[in-house]
């Protein structure tokens, strides 16, 4: 079969048309309709007109006859007239009616009225002209119904494309809201309900042990949901799409209700549908619907929604999962800090006062009342800074760093510093801005913090320098500097020792960046820490 080139460009076939005749075919017939139809009576007007003029001729020529040739004049003209008649009939007849039918048809057609005829003449050229046009209103009328069915259907399919769209909005939207695992669960079903009109639904995660475990529900009775709280994989569709995939479609619960040994709703629903939650192609549960109506009835594209819902789900478990993680290395680490706060500040001060109170002992045991008092004096002195120790640590974790940011919280820490130990302390900012995230001015903080109660407890320091600035390329640099005793083999400590350095180093590799401590025995301590901007940071501050 041959392919138009229309068809073979579009790649699909166009409707057909009908062919109009020509102007030339259009003139063809006409001059048949008046070869046919009024042909003789032209001819004989045409004779009559010859006699006439004859006549006229011969009553002029030959007046002593004209009385006997006037009956025939007045014949002839009679005829004349008849055939004049008859000629003005026919042209309506054959022509001027089948126009003005012509005429109302194109106008009904271009309102709009497609089932519009022509009345088709018994006989004549007009009658196969009639034909055609009824024709091709018949198949206008046709490609016209096809294309409004065509676009009703694609106009459904829009419709139930932009409903699918809200549904997953909405679906998002619920998943995305911040709270714990039960309250973003329940707000799910509670929408997903609402929007495909289902009885119940539930949520099931797969565990290790080759069980789903049930998470949450609505619809179903307490009774219901104890029973259901956990089945093994291989005893229904919930079990069986767990392990192999695939949208699960059941006739009501009756299954499920046998295994649980009692009706999972008081009235049975028509379709239990059951349909993975997947993340990156790896099965982390399924979920449950319960729907008085089949689920054919939701659109072609309910079983890619249904999908599609399922991995937006299965992103928002493991983002939870995730997010607990991070929870508990997050109190990981900050238990460790604490430690190494509590171990820095006061473990070695509680490790002298025992044993100045050995020392204590020994001397009391001596009866030497001299060394004894000098023991307490000590004991004092050290219970006094212990206390100090513990105060100064507790205002540190109390402490937040100011709304109005860092360098706002380091000056006032600066300021106190000097005001409680006497060391004169000089803090300069030389960054026009800070494009700092709030985790790393909490990391800044915490450095400084420590390194000045480094400074109070061992360097016997005058004075100190605290500078902070950053280059064209968003580094920063911190620059923490005593004129102090200063510390011996700092990298040649022994595990234990300088915990506060330790804890500093700790933090600025959460940055993440490099800490640098350069010291000499009676040349002061001088700490640098240098870091980058993050990518996402840098582009932000161009």
């Amino acid at each position: 079969m041959s392919t138009s080139p229309e068809q073979t460009r579009s790649g699909s076939p166009r409707p057909a048309t009908l062919a109009i005749p020509p102007a030339t075919e259009w003139q063809r017939k006409t001059h048949r309709l008046f070869l046919n139809r009024l042909s003789l009576p032209l001819l004989g007007l045409a004779l009559i007109f010859a006699g006439v003029g004859a006549e006229a001729f011969v009553i002029l020529a030959y007046p002593q006859h004209a009385y006997a040739l006037y009956p025939l004049l007045g014949l002839l003209m009679l005829t004349g007239l008849a055939l004049i008649w008859l000629i003005i009939a026919r042209v309506r007849h054959d022509l001027v009616e089948p126009l003005a039918h012509l005429r109302n048809w194109s106008l009904r057609m271009r309102s709009g009225n497609l089932s519009a005829r022509i009345p088709v003449p018994e006989n004549g050229e007009f009658r196969e002209l009639a034909q055609d046009m009824n024709r091709l209103s018949d198949e206008l009328k046709s490609l016209t119904m096809d294309m409004d069915s065509h676009v009703r259907a694609q106009t459904v399919r829009l419709a139930r494309k932009t409903q699918s769209l809200d549904i997953l909005y909405d679906i998002a939207s619920s998943l995305s809201q911040p709270g714990d695992l039960d309250k973003l669960l329940e707000s799910f079903l509670d929408t997903f309900i609402e929007l495909v009109d289902a009885r119940a639904a539930t949520v099931r995660i797969l565990t290790n042990n080759g069980q789903t475990r049930l998470v949450a529900s609505r619809g179903l009775s307490a009774e219901v949901v104890e029973k259901d709280r956990s089945m093994d994989t291989s005893l229904c569709q919930c079990g069986w799409a767990a392990k192999e995939g695939g949208i699960r479609i059941q006739r009501g619960t009756q299954p499920c209700a046998k295994l649980l040994g009692t009706p999972m709703l008081n009235q049975d629903c028509q379709e239990f549908v059951v349909v993975p939650v997947t993340y990156q192609d790896r099965i982390v549960g399924v979920y449950n619907l319960f729907l008085d109506r089949p689920m054919s009835a939701l659109g072609e594209d309910i079983h890619d929604l249904l999908n599609s819902i399922g991995k937006h789900l299965g992103l928002a478990l493991e983002k939870s999962r995730l997010d607990n993680q991070a929870r508990q290395l997050a109190i990981m680490e900050e238990r460790n800090i604490i430690g190494n706060e509590l171990h820095d500040s006061l473990a070695q001060g509680l490790v002298s006062m025992r044993l100045q109170v050995k020392m204590l002992g020994e001397s009391l045991h001596k009866k030497d009342l001299r060394v004894s008092q000098s023991e307490v004096r000590h004991l004092r002195t050290a219970i006094e800074e212990a206390h100090v120790s513990l105060r100064e640590l507790l205002a540190n974790y109390r402490l937040k760093i100011d709304e109005r940011g860092l360098v706002p919280a380091v000056a006032g820490m600066v300021e106190r510093f000097s005001q409680e130990t006497g060391i004169n302390v000089y803090f300069h900012n030389e960054c026009q801005k800070l494009n700092l995230t709030p985790l790393q001015e909490s990391q800044i903080f915490h450095i400084v913090k420590e390194a000045l109660s480094n400074i109070r407890q061992h360097s016997h320091a005058c004075n100190a320098r605290i500078l902070l600035n950053n280059d064209s390329r968003g580094a920063y640099t911190l620059l923490i500097e005593d004129d102090g005793e200063g510390i011996a083999a700092v990298s040649e400590a022994r595990p234990g020792e300088h915990i506060g350095l330790s804890v500093m180093r700790e933090r600025a590799e959460r940055l993440p960046g490099e800490l640098t401590i350069e010291s000499e025995p009676g040349e002061g301590t001088r700490i640098v820490l240098s870091f980058p901007l993050a990518p996402h940071q840098t582009a932000a501050a161009k």
